[in-house]
């Protein structure tokens, strides 16, 4: 087969991530003369490469989706969706200025967080806009999200915003969760939290956009239909995690949406995107283009 060209594949080096593009990067299904380029940066570092339009193909925060409109468009396969569960606010210990959430005491929690520093991943992470939609104006401090106990620990923060594997992995560092955003979120709208996606650049041709399309989907599928070798393939991205430990983090973000986000998965696009919109934490159109 003729050599169709060099495309960048830009994705975060987590377990989820390596899981959708396994069968790309062990060429385990038909590439059909096109090559990629792995680009594994964490997902602050891809939003802002996105934003310069420097990759063919990207994981993205769907936060910073909504300022890449002009460049890229979303794949309807490779969602992140926390559905019920997501990003979560952990702290240290206990402490007289942050108390636990019961079912009724949301205005309580807001008012006492509001009075901490909370370390984040990134301002342009979809976790980031799920806690000022929670929280409104806060303090925080950016940090690479896999150095975020540690600024808790040395006490830079009281607080953390955690994505990632440390999802599943606070209690045994030492930590307790506060809230569930993705818990959160489900019980004020009823979708899912819609967290990361994959973007194709716009100005690829339309036949190869629909080829590159084809065989990302054709990548999740074989992951799913495979999924033992290719939990086994994430292992190394698996920071402090067993492989029954990654399989079930591996479960929560590649899941029915990850194959195609249909009509709630969009739905909860729009609502995500329009609410932080009306509410001025994105100055922006909201645009959200597919390919198709």
């Amino acid at each position: 087969m003729p050599d169709r060209g060099l495309f960048t594949l830009g994705h975060s080096p987590d377990p989820d991530d390596a899981f959708m593009f396994y069968a790309i990067a062990k060429n385990k299904i038909d590439l059909r003369g096109y090559r990629f380029e792995h680009r594994l940066e964490d997902i602050q570092t891809l939003n802002e490469r996105a934003r310069r339009g420097e990759l063919h193909i990207s994981a993205i925060s769907i936060h910073a989706y909504a300022y890449v409109t002009d460049k890229y468009a979303l794949l309807p396969c490779g969602a992140s969706m926390g559905d019920g569960y997501g990003p979560i606010v952990v702290r240290k210990h206990p402490t007289s200025n942050v108390q636990h959430r019961t079912s009724n005491e949301d205005g309580d929690l807001v008012d006492s967080l509001r009075g901490c520093v909370i370390a984040v991943p990134g301002e342009m992470t979809s976790a980031f806009l799920a806690l000022q939609l929670f929280l409104g104006k806060f303090d925080y401090l950016v940090v690479p999200f896999d150095e975020i106990f540690d600024a808790i620990k040395s006490s830079r923060a009281d607080a953390g915003l955690i994505i990632h594997e440390g999802q599943l992995t606070y209690a045994r560092s030492g930590f307790e969760k506060i809230i569930d955003l993705g818990e959160w979120w489900k019980c004020q709208t009823g979708l899912p939290l819609p967290l990361g996606g994959n973007v194709l650049r716009k100005d690829i041709p339309r036949p190869v956009q629909h080829d590159l399309f084809e065989i990302i989907r054709e990548s999740i599928d074989y992951g799913l239909t495979h999924w033992d070798e290719a939990v086994r393939h994430s292992l190394p991205y698996a920071r402090d995690m067993n492989v029954d430990l990654a399989g079930k983090f591996i479960g929560m973000y590649v899941n029915e949406f990850t194959c195609d986000y249909g009509e709630i998965g969009r739905a909860a696009i729009r609502k995500f995107l329009e609410d932080a919109s009306d509410k001025g934490y994105i100055d922006t159109p909201i645009d959200v283009e597919f390919v198709e």
